[in-house]
């Protein structure tokens, strides 16, 4: 069941951070596609910083800040070239 959460958790991370980064979101299903491993970058980032987060707030902070995190390193590689 914990497995399912995690999912739910990185939907809403992918939604919140598509919100956050006007602009840079891919539509609603990639949004949500990069909020689930977002969540894993999240928890990885702050595991690394040694920030530990508890219960689904924090889970959805880590989650939403690695969403951010991955939002903006593919629009910085996703810009358009001019010819």
């Amino acid at each position: 069941m914990s497995f399912i959460w995690y999912i739910v958790i990185g939907i809403l991370a992918g939604f919140i951070a598509g919100k956050v980064m006007r602009g840079s979101g891919f539509g609603l299903i990639v949004n949500l596609i990069i909020g689930i491993v977002g969540g894993l970058l999240g928890g990885w980032v702050f595991g690394l910083l040694g920030i530990v987060t508890m219960g689904i707030l924090g889970n959805l902070l880590s989650a939403t800040v690695g969403a951010i995190l991955l939002l903006w390193i593919v629009s910085i590689f996703n810009k358009p070239t001019s010819l």
